[in-house]
């Protein structure tokens, strides 16, 4: 309690980082026209060809705060119980998991995967949220979901029907997708065909019902057709 990883001694910035911050004002001077990304291919060519005597400043001065840095962290983790390194140890974990989600969807995306389906919701949503009354997204949100509730079945058939054609769009589009993925040697980003074949259970338990009716009917059609 108390303990959090924003209170665990930062790790000195490298000798290249610390030329780029002593630099950067003066170069954005020179440069106002560049781009953020032009700026920092300017300031990666003037490293490279700095001397080494310069260099080696930045790097002394790295040295210097790493000492000082294990000295932090031995005083940072001296003070902490076994359940506090516990509790760090999970939050970095949580950390580490989100980092990985992110990076994960950068990479989808730079591969170009499909966007899901959308539900007949999301999509009323969408075409209503501009107009909605609420002062902020989530008053405007809950505003939407109340009147969603409220329609009766024929006014949410236009966008369950769109959201219908939708799945049709996505499937057909990650079909496609996936067989790109696998001629790039990328199975592993790939649905399984359990993935691909798995209904909803409410959907299922719809349809088990919807058969055992008929099955019932069909039953009895037999029996009177008996007699």
């Amino acid at each position: 309690r108390g303990i959090s990883s924003n209170q665990r001694p930062k790790r000195p910035l490298t000798a290249y980082l610390r030329f780029l911050i002593d630099n950067r004002p003066a170069f954005r001077e020179k440069n106002p026209e560049a781009s953020n990304l032009e700026l920092i291919k300017k300031l990666a060519s003037a490293w490279k060809e700095l001397p080494a005597s310069q260099k080696q400043v930045y790097e002394e001065a790295r040295k210097t705060d790493w000492k000082r840095y294990g000295e932090q962290m031995a005083a940072y983790k001296a003070q902490l119980t076994p359940a506090q390194v516990a509790a760090l140890k999970e939050e970095r974990r949580k950390q580490q998991a989100k980092r990985r989600s992110i990076r994960a969807k950068r990479e989808l995306n730079l591969l170009g995967k499909p966007k899901r389906a959308r539900s007949g919701f999301n999509i009323f949503l969408s075409e209503n949220f501009q107009e909605s009354e609420g002062i902020s997204p989530v008053a405007k949100m809950k505003k939407l979901f109340d009147t969603w509730q409220k329609l009766s079945t024929s006014q949410k058939q236009p966008y369950l029907q769109l959201a219908e054609d939708d799945k049709v769009r996505y499937e057909n589009e990650m079909k496609s997708w996936e067989a790109k993925m696998i001629e790039l040697g990328r199975e592993d980003l790939v649905r399984s065909k359990k993935q691909r074949l798995k209904k909803k259970p409410a959907e299922t338990a719809k349809q088990a019902e919807t058969a055992k009716a008929s099955s019932g009917g069909n039953k009895a059609k037999l029996k009177k057709s008996e007699e």
